[in-house]
């Protein structure tokens, strides 16, 4: 019997994505549960799972092409309508309720959310299980949210099917070492390909959103930049001694976690910097958390995930933070979540090499400041005589609606005090 494989809604609104890459191909046996594609929309990129076992009969897109939520993805062959298929029925209604209900994630991040909020406490058995684990797609996204390995957890459903109550108390596995930096990722292959001829493509996915998001930016928001040069001497000093104990506990220490600390110890001071205007710039809302985001350049193109509440992270947390967005940011895998809220961005250019740029704000955010590449230069100290000093320009853009040239340069300054004398810093962290 030849079944049709429904696109899930995988978003709120979502009405088509892109598909990145098939998994499966035309004639291949499959398991139920096996992923087949992944899909791109304009938040995230989503796995596909299957909801069945049997042979695939036909793909009804090519890779790159759009594909149109509930519609059929792609037909499969099964033996006969068993219990198994009869619960995936149901998982998949399931689903589809939970999607009409409004939210903001697909239906299987809800539903995993949800359980993770309500089993936090909960026992959940640990058993050696060999093969891959047979489990939905909400609870394979709830069991790596939880860093537990699922196929190491015994399932209670039917065949040794995972649940979600199996997971509630399931040990997490030791953070590993997510210690992947902001460093951005270099040109593929595919990129610094060389073309022949002119050529047109549709501007799409993530980039498409970058377009909208920065024209709008530029157009609603009248930027000013403000520069300034950072001597991190004692900073990077002090980021490499303690390096190896931050890789002991799987985390690789950039500059970016003092950065980030000494925003959330500058702030308070200026709150301005860390507001929001409504959109005819007749009211100000000052913002409690401090959600930092990290422009990073991805595969995927330009995505700024945030991490949320700075001010309330130890140094190692924060680094730990960083390295674990880094590394789903360049894997298309943030939630959406994890790209909302940002409340103030630093973009770390000098990664790629440069020293100065001018920074489009990250809207709704007022301010957002590009990090130039560490130099060693020559200064003058004290004495008068010349010495090697590590040296960071950094680029502040501000919304000049609501910040004056005179606040950002005495928020930068209040800043820039905290990176050049980081003892100074570390008396004032949590």
């Amino acid at each position: 019997m030849k079944i049709d494989f429904i696109l899930p809604d995988i978003g709120e609104g979502i009405i088509e994505c892109e598909l990145v890459d098939w998994h499966i191909q035309e004639g291949m046996q499959i398991v139920e549960d096996q992923s087949v594609a992944d899909v791109m929309t304009d938040k995230a990129l989503v796995e596909i799972t299957s909801m069945y076992t049997g042979r695939i009969s036909k793909l009804y897109y090519a890779k790159g092409e759009i594909a149109k939520v509930h519609q059929p993805l792609f037909e499969i062959e099964v033996a006969s309508a068993t219990p198994s298929q009869e619960q995936a029925t149901d998982e998949l209604a399931a689903t589809d309720a939970a999607s009409q209900s409004q939210t903001q994630n697909w239906a299987g991040e809800q539903q995993a959310e949800s359980v993770n909020r309500a089993s936090d406490s909960a026992p959940c058995p640990l058993l050696a299980q060999s093969g891959k684990a047979i489990a939905s797609p909400a609870v394979r996204r709830l069991a790596r949210e939880c860093n537990i390995e699922l196929s190491q957890v015994a399932g209670s459903g039917k065949n040794g099917r995972v649940t979600k109550e199996d997971l509630s108390a399931a040990p997490s596995q030791t953070q590993t070492a997510a210690s992947h930096s902001l460093n951005l990722v270099p040109p593929s292959d595919k990129t610094a390909a060389s073309m022949s001829g002119d050529r047109s493509e549709p501007i799409k996915g993530i980039r498409a959103v970058m377009a909208k998001q920065m024209t709008q930016a530029v157009q609603q928001i009248p930027h000013f930049t403000y520069m300034e040069e950072l001597d991190v001497t004692l900073l990077d000093a002090l980021r490499i001694e303690l390096k190896a104990e931050f890789a002991a506990h799987g985390a690789k220490l950039s500059m970016l976690p003092f950065f980030m600390k000494a925003l959330a110890l500058t702030l308070p001071h200026f709150p301005l910097l860390n507001s929001r205007v409504n959109e005819t710039c007749s009211e100000l809302t000052y913002l409690s958390e401090i959600n930092i985001g990290m422009a990073a350049d991805t595969p995927l193109g330009l995505l700024v995930p945030n991490v949320k509440g700075v001010q309330h992270l130890s140094l190692l947390e924060l680094s730990l933070e960083i390295n674990r967005l880094a590394t789903a940011a360049r894997e298309g895998k943030l939630a959406p979540n994890e790209m909302k809220g940002g409340t103030i961005t630093l973009s770390n250019i000098g990664a790629l090499g440069g020293t100065v740029a001018t920074p489009i704000i990250n809207q709704p955010e007022v301010a957002i400041a590009a990090l130039g590449r560490m130099q060693t230069l020559p200064r003058f100290n004290a004495d008068g005589l010349v010495e090697a000093r590590k040296i960071i320009q950094v680029s502040w853009s501000g919304d000049h609606r609501i910040i004056d040239g005179a606040t950002m340069a005495r928020f930068c300054n209040h800043w820039k005090a905290y990176l050049e004398n980081p003892l100074t810093m570390l008396t004032q962290l949590r």
